[in-house]
């Protein structure tokens, strides 16, 4: 199945210039969800992973849905003031501001195996705050996972000069 096709192009959102990568498209089409689970859970159930933390907010639907497949914990790394015990917190740049994310202390033993799980990546940005505070909490980085991987923002080698490896099912070359 070709995943690509599912994913609709929204161009000039949010602002102009920006060619949106929407995946809500493929989460309408039953059989692209559940092949995208299963493509990850292929690559990871071999790996020893033990946990995956889903990156707020559509992070959350793919590491969820792989965590449950795989019997693993899902950990949140959500936005500042949504979680409701002790966290960590780490803020990052975005192409157009900055913003920070938060995941509970106790979501993170030290020497867990985890998982990092988005929909997109981009720069690295977001990716790279939720492997600091991993780090900060104990946890091995075991790699960075995506539905799409924008080449052309380096996102890929930024994240690779923190030492986190990166796997994408899809690949879209954007200006």
């Amino acid at each position: 199945m070709n995943l690509a096709e599912c994913i609709r192009n929204v161009p000039d959102f949010p602002k102009p210039g920006i060619q949106f990568k929407d995946i809500s498209t493929l989460l309408l089409v039953p059989e692209a969800f559940r092949e995208t689970v299963r493509r990850f859970r292929e690559r990871y159930a071999p790996m020893d992973v033990q946990g995956i933390v889903g990156v707020d907010a559509r992070g959350f639907v793919f590491g969820g849905a792989l965590a449950y497949e795989m019997g693993i914990p899902f950990i949140m790394a959500r936005k500042p003031g949504k979680l409701p015990a002790d966290t960590v917190s780490e803020s990052y740049s975005l192409e157009y501001g900055e913003a920070t994310l938060e995941i509970h202390r106790d979501g993170i033993a030290p020497g867990q195996r985890v998982l990092i799980m988005d929909d997109l990546l981009a720069t690295g940005g977001t990716v790279g705050a939720v492997a600091k505070m991993l780090r900060k909490l104990g946890g091995e980085v075991v790699e960075a996972a995506f539905l799409v991987e924008l080449p052309p923002l380096r996102g890929r080698e930024n994240l690779a000069a923190m030492g986190v490896p990166v796997f994408s099912l899809v690949e879209f070359m954007v200006d």
